[in-house]
């Protein structure tokens, strides 16, 4: 799994970068780059291949390729291993070596796109969503709005707020899911009506 996969560039974009690099380092070499469709990609079908570059981390792949290579009848490629560069920048929560990983989380909080510009919709208030998992980080995220002036709407909050004894949803929720989420002093617990929703019961 990847880290921050929707950070991940589209293959034509690292493509055209890799293309552009090999130009310029050495424009008389010839290459064919692919997309791989599968963790093996042609290395385990081209008769035509003889090494396979790799490093510390990635030998075992290329050993996985020597296997399926004579699975099919074809020799096994010669394994150069190569050193993988350190990162004397890397922070705390970063790999020690140079990383794609790394580089994405560097572009958290930075602006990827450009605001769009709707002339029918007022400059203010600016409205931003907050959306993500639970540990995603909302809740840090809308403090640090919220210290730099932000007025925030919390849809936690205001859902919670709608099924207390009392409240619009209180009954509607009781008479769907049953007096069992209900806790001795009468308010919804959160918990077992979690499980309940989430659990599709």
């Amino acid at each position: 799994d990847k880290v921050l996969p929707e950070l991940i560039e589209p293959y034509e974009l690292r493509a055209a970068k890799l293309r552009e690099f090999l130009e310029d380092v050495k424009p008389s070499l010839c290459y064919d780059i692919v997309p791989l469709a599968d963790p093996f990609g042609p290395s385990i079908t081209d008769p035509d291949l003889q090494c396979l570059v790799v490093s510390e981390e990635t030998r075992w792949g290329g050993e996985a390729v020597n296997r399926k290579r004579l699975e099919n009848g074809l020799p096994e490629l010669a394994l150069h291993e190569i050193q993988l560069m350190k990162d004397p920048d890397h922070s705390q929560n970063e790999e020690e070596k140079i990383s794609s990983s790394s580089l994405r989380q560097r572009l958290l909080g930075t602006l990827l796109q450009p605001p769009r510009r709707d002339p029918a919709l007022p400059s203010r208030p600016y409205v931003i969503g907050l959306t993500g998992g639970t540990g995603s980080g909302k809740t840090s995220i809308a403090k640090l709005l919220g210290h730099l002036g932000a007025f925030i709407i919390d849809a936690d909050k205001l859902g919670h707020a709608v099924y207390v004894p009392g409240g619009p949803a209180y009954e509607p929720v009781v008479a769907a899911f049953g007096a069992e989420i209900l806790n001795k002093d009468g308010t919804i617990n959160r918990k077992v009506l979690g499980a309940k929703v989430f659990g599709n019961q």
